[in-house]
């Protein structure tokens, strides 16, 4: 086994040691989730943490980790009669992000269960835990059934497998850690609430702090040994004060007065139920406790603040995680002892009713007081769209379609879409927008299983199995199975799928400002894409050329940053746009094949710029629709007069065109739009 490099030998990260090392003490605060770029110590310092971890004494023999002075009576491995325990170091499991159910909670032999009635249990890394850490890295490309499952466990204390009418119950209690690249995606705010604390790290910008980073880590590639041996002492004074921080947990006394001050923070704060309230209490007394005091202060509940609620903030994917110190310094001092007649004096905290008090700014939608403003009239050239200007070059309207790039704009407000799918059955990632077939989902029939059976349909096994009772001998009530009577349920769900957006970005988008809805839209449509769980990539085209603005990614809220700082302006290739479609979707069929596609075009159908800019794009939309690529067109032609080249283009395409208004789930122009495939006729 390699030598760990030493927990006390990490330079910097103050948080993230802070988070780790408040876990370790009071398991019960709930997990950390560590966010930062990729680089910074993320992994290192958790497995650091494991050699700080107190032994555990088990049961021996037992593969549940039950403590010899209180064992488990519903252990699987039980009943443990009295015996010596033997201690062990506290384990430190990883959960790869490819793993299975079966491998994350165990697996029942449905074989033996039927034939002989016996529960015969697998354990799964959830009982390799119990009792010590549990590291997912990369938690945010975890399949969300698992996290789920995880995250159930680690609120319970308990795993619990059912499989056909047979279940199995288990401890699991575990120190959980996560660690995530936030440009990778996100979390869902649900998910991101069931972990205790977060932090974020970020690599430091002073020269001397990385220049000592370098020298470390080189220092521990030439002599791992070596380098833990100088760190050795720093170690163990470090264990052992997590060994006292325990010990004086229980006698740590959380007044009436801090805990006001908890539950007034998470008020103003406006965080969704009492989760939050909790895990700021027992994280402000494994503070206090880690500070050697019996007694929670106003200072633990703060850092307990900024540790407990960031997360908790974010309400919806283009929201950043961040607190507002000012205003919880603020309440804080409302909350806490203070003179009576001092209350008259105190003026209101947040006159507006808000304001920025997420610290993390802005969200997916800019301020609208920038958005609002009227551009200058007149900007700029002809773009050579001259179609669009005579519906459009009304005496009020604010200039015409420019040639000159133009500031971005901001977007307009965000809202729900219809729902957009790809049709016929995929096999890709689990998520919630195309039908497929999944691990989970509603059971349409059986089929012999391929590996190992994870999902049983009872009613077909028997029926295979009951013609072959009287050879086999049956003699009595039980029925005889064996392994080629087997079968396994195959089930429908949803998938998730790459939301490629193609985005007119040229002079006749940025006419009358409709750029500002064109963006509220594509926000919009990105929002649906986060709650279904899809990739999200960025086309844009405008002047010349097209341009990947971000390759496929399960980052929207990137996207959407994206979004934000397009500027607009010049001719419309949009033949351009379609051909870097097709070249973004051809890598990506090759990088992950089960994922299918749906292409999403915003425009208003023009193309200029070049020779025949009309019949280059009509070849470029067949190219998409002879390689059965799902479309849809998002109309965003305006004005008294329509050319109707949106509808033509989805026509070329094979696909459907929906305008601004039809894209809105609370529209009457029409039902939900599925997405044509290529080929369908026209």
């Amino acid at each position: 086994m390699s030598t760990p490099y030493p927990f006390t030998a990490i330079v910097g990260q103050d948080d993230l040691r802070l988070g780790l090392l408040l876990n370790a003490v009071s398991p019960a605060v709930g997990g950390v989730l560590v966010r930062g770029e990729k680089g910074t110590a993320k992994s290192t310092a958790v497995r650091a943490l494991a050699a700080l971890m107190p032994e555990v004494a088990v049961v021996p023999g037992c593969r549940f980790s039950c403590d010899p002075a209180s064992p488990d009576p519903a252990c699987p491995d039980g009943p443990h009669a009295e015996a010596a325990g033997v201690s062990r170091a506290a384990r430190t499991v990883e959960l790869p992000v490819g793993a299975s159910e079966d491998r994350l909670v165990g697996a029942l032999d449905i074989e033996r269960a039927l034939s002989e009635g016996v529960k015969a249990f697998e354990p799964g890394l959830l009982a390799d835990a119990h009792r010590g850490i549990l590291y997912v890295d990369e938690v945010n490309l975890l399949h969300d059934h698992l996290v789920d499952l995880l995250l159930d466990a680690a609120a319970m204390g308990a795993s619990y497998v059912e499989r056909e009418g047979v279940s199995v119950r288990h401890a699991a209690r575990f120190l959980l850690v996560g660690t995530m690249n936030p440009e990778e995606g996100e979390l869902r705010p649900q998910l991101l609430d069931r972990f205790g604390l977060t932090v974020e790290v970020a690599a430091s910008r002073d020269t001397d702090e990385r220049v000592e980073v370098v020298r470390r880590r080189l220092a521990y590639d030439d002599d791992p040994e070596g380098f833990a041996a100088r760190w050795a002492e720093e170690e163990s004074a470090l264990r052992q004060r997590i060994a006292d921080a325990r010990a004086l947990l229980p006698r740590v006394v959380l007044g009436d007065g801090v805990l006001r001050q908890i539950a007034a923070t998470c008020a103003a704060f406006e965080v969704d139920g009492m989760r939050a309230d909790i895990v700021m209490a027992r994280t402000a007394t494994a503070l206090a406790a880690w500070a050697g005091r019996e007694e929670v202060t106003a200072d633990d509940v703060r850092q307990a603040a900024l540790l407990a609620l960031p997360h908790r903030r974010r309400r919806n994917p283009f929201d950043a995680p961040g607190l507002d110190e000012d205003k919880l310094d603020q309440t804080l001092d409302e909350a806490g002892p203070q003179d009576d007649n001092d209350d008259d004096d105190r003026p209101d905290p947040d006159p507006d009713g808000g304001g920025n008090d997420d610290g993390g700014g802005g969200g997916g939608v800019p301020p609208q007081a920038d958005g609002d403003r009227t551009p200058p009239q007149g900007q700029g050239g002809e773009d050579g769209d001259t179609p669009s200007q005579a519906p459009e070059g009304t005496p009020d309207a604010p200039g015409r379609s420019t040639g000159a790039e133009q500031q971005p704009v901001a977007s307009a407000e965000p809202f729900r879409t219809k729902m957009l799918s790809v049709p016929g059955l995929g096999e890709g990632a689990a998520g919630r927008r195309s039908r497929a077939r999944t691990e989970h989902g509603r059971t349409t029939g059986a089929r012999r299983p391929q590996g190992s059976l994870t999902k049983l349909h009872l009613a077909a096994t028997v029926q295979a199995a009951a013609p072959h009772q009287r050879a086999r001998g049956r003699a009595g009530r039980g029925l005889v199975v064996r392994r080629d009577d087997l079968r396994q349920a195959t089930r429908e769900g949803r998938e998730g799928n790459l939301v490629l957006f193609v985005v007119d970005a040229s002079g006749s988008m940025a006419a009358r400002q409709r750029m500002s809805a064109v963006k509220g839209a594509v926000l919009s449509l990105l929002l649906d894409a986060y709650q279904r769980r899809d990739k999200v990539g960025l086309v844009t085209f405008r002047g010349k050329e097209a341009e990947v603005a971000l390759p496929p990614t399960s980052s929207v809220d990137a996207a959407a940053a994206r979004l934000e700082s397009l500027p607009t302006g010049g001719r419309t290739p949009l033949a351009a746009g379609l051909l870097k479609a097709h070249d973004v979707l051809r890598v990506e069929r090759l990088r992950d094949p089960s994922r299918r596609p749906l292409l999403v075009v915003v425009t208003d159908g023009r193309a200029t710029g070049g020779p025949e800019p009309v019949a280059l794009a009509g070849r470029a939309a067949r190219l998409h629709r002879s390689e059965g690529t799902a479309s849809v067109v998002v109309d965003c032609e305006s004005g008294y007069v329509r050319l109707g080249l949106a509808g033509e283009l989805a026509r070329e395409l094979g696909g459907a065109a929906v305008t601004l208004d039809e894209l809105r789930a609370d529209s009457i122009a029409g039902l939900v739009k599925d997405v044509t495939a290529a080929g369908r006729a026209a």
